[in-house]
């Protein structure tokens, strides 16, 4: 991993931000048979700097900036099989997350693998890239998602001392080459940029962030991340004493991109970090 490197000068892209409004913007995910995505509320993409954040990596923490850069070997071999992913990535994520949180226990609940573009994707019907400024979870949904994964009981009482959700993401093809991730420090964001957006499913109703713009966000890419890189990124925290809570994150289009270069390819993986101490 890259941690000493020379800057790479700032890129200027445009990030996809909500347009503040009174009604709560919705989002209406396809049925498990396929179909597209539906939005209310207005979008408009709005131009900003995203610094290299290589030369900073050092400084940057899950409780202080909401994300940190992390090398990270793998034995997974085939990021298209399920049950590998179950079987081999889960614990070592699980692993992961443990010892950089320090965490009592960690539970990995979901993943998602994404290629931006191209025939493989199409031929295995695999999720893009989000050009859209959010976070995963809310207050609200944070502590639902416990609810949902501990039972009643067992969430009350890990709710009442201390409970994460950390999203580890990593490229499964390196190095990235075009729809990199940028995210936000979470000390430039304030609460009140912060908008509740339902995420509507066939079955269920989940609730995340989306973001209205402010000039204060300050935002960071790692340029060129490679297979053996991790990036840990806070979407929840039920602590409230000054710590990262949330952390503004999304996939962009760096303007610098090469022609001809290969769609990103990457995996996301959503685990929930128990505090017992």
């Amino acid at each position: 991993m890259s941690l000493n490197v020379e800057t790479a000068p700032p890129l200027h892209a445009d990030l996809t931000y909500l347009v503040a409004s009174d009604e709560k913007p919705k989002t209406y995910m396809p049925a498990p048979e396929g179909g597209e995505i539906e939005r209310t509320g207005t979008y408009a993409p709005v131009p900003v700097v995203i610094l290299d954040g290589r030369p900073h990596a050092r400084d940057f923490s899950l409780d202080d900036a909401g994300f940190a850069l992390t090398r990270h070997d793998t034995e997974v071999t085939d990021f298209f099989d399920e049950a590998e992913i179950k079987a081999v990535y889960y614990p070592e994520m699980e692993r992961l997350v443990k010892q950089a949180t320090g965490a009592s226990r960690v539970l990995v609940f979901d993943h998602n693998v994404r290629i931006d573009g191209g025939p493989d994707r199409d031929d295995k019907g695999i999720r893009t890239a989000v050009r859209l400024v959010h976070n995963d979870y809310t207050a609200k949904s944070g502590a639902q998602r416990t609810k949902d994964l501990l039972g009643e009981q067992a969430a009350a009482a890990a709710l009442g001392k201390r409970v994460a959700v950390v999203n580890v993401w990593r490229p499964i093809e390196g190095p990235v080459e075009s729809a990199p991730l940028a995210l936000a420090d979470a000390r430039s964001i304030a609460p009140e940029e912060l908008a509740a957006n339902d995420l509507i499913y066939h079955d269920r109703v989940g609730e995340i962030y989306h973001a209205t713009y402010s000039p204060s966000h300050r935002w960071y890419h790692f340029p060129k991340m490679a297979t053996d890189e991790a990036l840990l990124i806070k979407g929840y925290d039920t602590e409230e004493d000054g710590r990262a809570r949330f952390t503004l994150h999304t996939a962009f289009d760096d303007p610098t991109t090469p022609k001809g270069a290969r769609p990103r390819k990457s995996i996301e993986v959503r685990t929930l970090a128990i505090f017992d101490d």
